[in-house]
């Protein structure tokens, strides 16, 4: 119990700054024990309720709109800001599935609740990547400089901050040093705006958002997370352990749509996917724009078909012992994840035993 308590702690400030997010920020460990039980749903499922960003159209969503989910519906409950809301919504039954970045997955699972990483959700590549920005006539020129100074993430406790606190730590600043360095939440849609005005110092920029900024001039990048680690997948989908084994074949369903659905956004000139974007978005009529569509560019996924690997866990496993956060071997990568559901793991089984 203790660990969930200190597991949400750092994102309930955050949960309270909306009517949305408010009532996330009400929830106790005891709501958490007594939160929705997969057991007394029907095993007939053929709707899975999610939440997604506003403006952008997820990976389920696009398999949704290409046929690869099947009979299988979603059923969208609200926008979420940041993958630790979205897993708390799923630790209370108001989702049954959830999408975050590892380390948010990592830090979950280690608090006891029962939860399966199934496929890949998102990651940084050649095409789309994590860069930190200042204007350009910030005085900030290194990680030293960002010390007092305010730095704008969607949400605590994530990839951006994740991969910030890393940066600063490589760069030689003691744990008191980075802790003087402010995170401040806002959405990704009003950051650009802080940054210019003066009211933050940095920002995380992303994807979208990140190529609309730079199209306007005046920032200047300081780092990236492509700069620290490469190419690599950062986020996954996530299912309770329990909905897995009452419903294993739903899970497929799902997993096996997003698989193809990551896989055709690599075969596919990237007009089509904008033009199938902007179509999906007008269809689902929830008053948003499509204006951020122009920009996309890659999901960033690395693996084929989403696939994932103990490795990509265990990067930011190493970073928390690093930090005292956990103690060695406290984790193991394998428990993590699975990807029995994943048609892609059939084929590259096959072809491995092909070489042998």
């Amino acid at each position: 119990m203790k660990k969930l308590q200190n597991f949400w702690q750092p994102f309930r400030r955050h949960f309270k700054q909306t009517a949305q997010l408010g009532l996330f920020g009400l929830i106790t460990v005891t709501l958490l024990a007594c939160s929705k039980n997969p057991e007394t749903q029907s095993n007939a499922v053929h709707e899975l309720r999610y939440q997604s960003l506003t403006g952008v159209v997820s990976l389920p969503e696009l398999a949704e709109d290409l046929g690869y989910l099947g009979d299988l519906k979603l059923k969208y409950v609200g926008s979420v800001q940041g993958g630790p809301q979205d897993l708390q919504a799923l630790s209370t039954g108001d989702v049954d599935v959830a999408t975050a970045f590892d380390g948010a997955i990592i830090k979950l699972a280690a608090a006891g609740i029962k939860i399966k990483a199934v496929v890949a959700s998102y990651g940084s590549d050649d095409k789309s990547w994590v860069g930190y920005y200042v204007q350009d006539n910030s005085p900030i020129r290194s990680a030293r400089d960002l010390i007092g100074k305010k730095v704008a993430v969607n949400t605590l406790g994530a990839h951006y901050e994740f991969v910030l606190k890393d940066y600063l730590a490589r760069q030689g600043l003691s744990d008191d040093e980075i802790k003087q360095v402010e995170f401040v939440v806002l959405p990704p849609a009003n950051t650009e705006q802080a940054l210019r005005a003066g009211q933050i110092d940095a920002a995380a920029l992303v994807s979208i958002f990140q190529d609309k900024a730079l199209e306007r001039g005046g920032l200047r990048k300081l780092v990236s997370d492509t700069d620290l680690y490469g190419s690599f997948t950062a986020g996954s989908y996530v299912f309770t352990e329990k909905f897995i084994q009452q419903h294993p074949e739903v899970v497929k369903q799902y997993v096996t749509g997003v698989a193809k659905a990551i896989e055709w956004t690599k075969q596919t000139p990237r007009d089509e996917i904008v033009a199938r974007f902007k179509s999906i978005i007008e269809k689902r009529k929830r008053n948003e724009s499509d204006a951020l569509m122009q920009y996309w560019h890659s999901y960033g996924v690395v693996s084929q078909g989403g696939l994932l690997s103990a490795a990509q866990y265990q990067r930011w496993i190493d970073l928390f012992v690093k930090q005292g956060q956990f103690k060695p071997n406290q984790i193991n990568a394998d428990s993590l994840f699975t990807n029995q559901f994943n048609p892609y793991a059939n084929e590259n089984h096959a072809a491995t035993n092909q070489q042998n």
